[in-house]
């Protein structure tokens, strides 16, 4: 399979985490990669670029409809990042793999999860819809943060309460964050992400 066009930095040890992070649809590599570095300080930031184009806004994945997913090929492309973050790993010798992926970013992230429990350490799910049942993997020794809007009409409160509840079931320490509005990105779930994250921060030399 095709290998992701992305964006790369370079980490500040051998060892620093190597933090993949993914855009949500219509974004691209660089949406979040400056964002990266100030939330995991001195961590190898790698920015994949989604390869499926939905009129023109880049995606992970396919979908034949607002949340109905095209499960053939998102299995598809879910082995493909499976092995892109295999590769990326394999590269270095870092101490930990973090995740972090916004809206479709999200469920990309969340499904290379359920295929590879063992692949990230730690994510973070901004705004995920699984509209599916997940795997009964074991995600024991994990930790997930999801970020989501109370009102947020692309991805139902429900769904993302019970994708909360999947992963705890499967033994990932879990938490959820909630703020009153809807699919934006807002400051307040920026700062519950850096703080998630403040334990894995290299600080340079």
């Amino acid at each position: 399979m095709a290998d992701y066009h992305y964006r790369e930095g370079k980490g500040a040890t051998t060892q620093a985490p190597l933090f993949l992070v993914f855009h949500g649809t219509g974004g691209d590599e660089n949406q979040f990669f400056d964002l990266a570095g100030q939330l995991l300080p001195g961590a190898r930031v790698v920015a994949p670029r989604g390869d499926v184009s939905e009129g023109g806004a880049l995606r992970y994945f396919r979908r034949t409809g607002e949340g109905v997913y095209d499960m053939d090929d998102l299995a598809l492309r879910v082995a493909q990042m499976v092995a892109f973050v295999e590769a990326r790993k394999a590269e270095g010798n870092a101490a930990q793999v973090v995740g972090l992926g916004y809206s479709n970013g999200a469920n990309i992230l969340a499904a290379v999860q359920f295929a590879a429990p063992g692949l990230f350490d730690a994510s973070v799910l901004m705004h995920p819809l699984i509209p599916f049942s997940p795997p009964k993997v074991d995600f024991a020794g994990k930790r997930v943060l999801i970020t989501a809007g109370q009102r947020d009409p692309m991805a139902p409160a429900a769904m993302t309460q019970g994708l909360s509840d999947y992963f705890a079931g499967q033994g990932a320490e879990t938490k959820l964050f909630w703020h009153p509005g809807g699919h934006e990105l807002r400051q307040e779930e920026l700062r519950e992400t850096q703080a998630f994250l403040s334990g894995l921060a290299v600080i340079r030399a």
